[in-house]
């Protein structure tokens, strides 16, 4: 099994990191306008993502560091803020190499 797909699995194994990954799908329905960065090209402020999962900074910066890391979220910095958004192309090879390891 490859490293990034072992990477990936352990990422998606919180289930916190499953409902960002679920809410980043579709950010306009789940966040509010920004005032830096659109929503879909530039991602999600972090500090979005914490507040709608009830979380402080530090907790949601970690989960989303570790989504990050298994490069199923590209980060993008604006101004002093870090902008979340999926990796559609990464998402869909871990889904090819599960499909395929079954």
């Amino acid at each position: 099994m490859a490293i990034y797909l072992i990477d990936a699995l352990k990422a998606l194994s919180n289930e916190r990191r499953l409902e960002i990954l679920d809410w980043l799908k579709d950010p306009r329905a789940h966040f509010r306008e920004q005032i830096w960065g659109d929503l879909v090209e530039d991602g999600v402020c972090g500090l979005f993502i914490a507040e709608k999962l009830g979380v402080s900074q530090p907790t949601a910066s970690e989960h989303l560091r570790v989504l990050v890391q298994a490069q199923l979220l590209v980060a993008k910095r604006i101004k002093q803020w870090t902008f979340y958004r999926r990796n559609e192309t990464r998402i869909a090879e871990v889904k090819r190499a599960v499909a395929s390891e079954l």
